[in-house]
């Protein structure tokens, strides 16, 4: 059978609700022979999910999901055998991590005026250690009683242009390439088919730019992405002579996706190390049979 890795996923070191470990169970008996972790603005994950994926013996890729944004557009970068003690990049995370807090404290200021307050307390247990982000506020809307789930939480407070919405810091997606870049990463743009804060899909002009700055890949094959999508981005990416990776962006039970539920091959694994310049990491083996 061929072997088949997972390059997207979330755990509660940023938006989802599982530990790595639980990640690397699932991919262990869907059949995985990898895969990524790339929890938002932070690698705090890395070192459980590479122990649990060798006591499983699968392999790992460190990777991270970088948030960034152009012209109201959310833009989110894979980065993946990025060095995670890069000083531009950790410098960025941090920051991208504190004004996450500030903000939040903004929405909860924003939500007691408008009757529907929660404990800033609370939300920074729920977020536990990762960034805190507007699906923890909403978690703990839904514990106070305010609204019915996740869904109704963003579509009546949170959502971009709501009243309980606060403008996040974003950089460039042209600099967050080069920040994962020059620490040493491949770099994918992820589900670029998804609009999540309501500013559109991404252009293919924003695409042109940054396959010019070095992108290495398309997370073209992603549960949102419909055929008539997938099929656009294909054809863009090919255009450009990038990687196409196929993914889950599986986020525990926060939201409808399944681990594996898309995939990336074996070989494009492999020729996405071979872009990433930083040598640190293990080198994913792959048999020549394999795809």
């Amino acid at each position: 059978m061929p072997k088949r890795y997972d390059l997207h996923t979330h755990t509660v070191h940023s938006d989802g609700t599982t530990q790595p470990e639980d990640n690397v169970s699932l991919a262990s008996e869907i059949g995985l022979a990898g895969l990524a972790l790339t929890d938002h603005d932070t690698v705090s994950g890395w070192t459980q999910m590479r122990d649990a994926c060798a006591r499983h013996g699968l392999a790992f890729i460190p990777g991270i999901e970088l948030s960034t944004e152009r012209d109201g557009r959310s833009v989110h970068l894979l980065g993946y055998w990025v060095d995670p003690t890069d000083t531009a990049l950790v410098v960025e995370c941090d920051r991208l991590r504190n004004e996450r807090s500030r903000r939040a404290d903004e929405i909860c200021e924003l939500l007691a005026s408008l009757g529907v307050g929660v404990e800033v307390a609370r939300v920074r247990e729920l977020a536990g250690d990762a960034p805190i982000g507007r699906p923890h506020i909403a978690s703990a809307m839904i514990e106070a009683g305010h609204v019915a789930d996740v869904q109704s939480a963003f579509d009546d407070y949170l959502a971009d242009g709501g009243p309980a919405y606060v403008p996040k810091y974003a950089i460039d997606p042209v600099r967050g390439l080069r920040l994962l870049a020059d620490a040493g990463g491949a770099t994918v743009l992820a589900h670029p088919g998804v609009s999540e804060d309501g500013g559109g899909p991404v252009t293919p002009a924003l695409l042109d730019e940054l396959a010019d700055a070095g992108l290495s890949g398309v997370e073209v094959d992603h549960p949102a992405h419909e055929p008539e999508v997938a099929a656009r981005w294909r054809a863009l990416a090919e255009s450009h002579g990038l990687l196409i990776t196929g993914a889950s962006d599986f986020h525990g039970d926060r939201k409808d996706l399944h681990l594996g539920e898309r995939t990336t091959t074996a070989a494009t694994l492999e020729q996405l190390q071979g872009l990433a310049s930083n040598k640190m990491h293990d080198k994913i083996s792959v048999s020549p049979t394999a795809s």
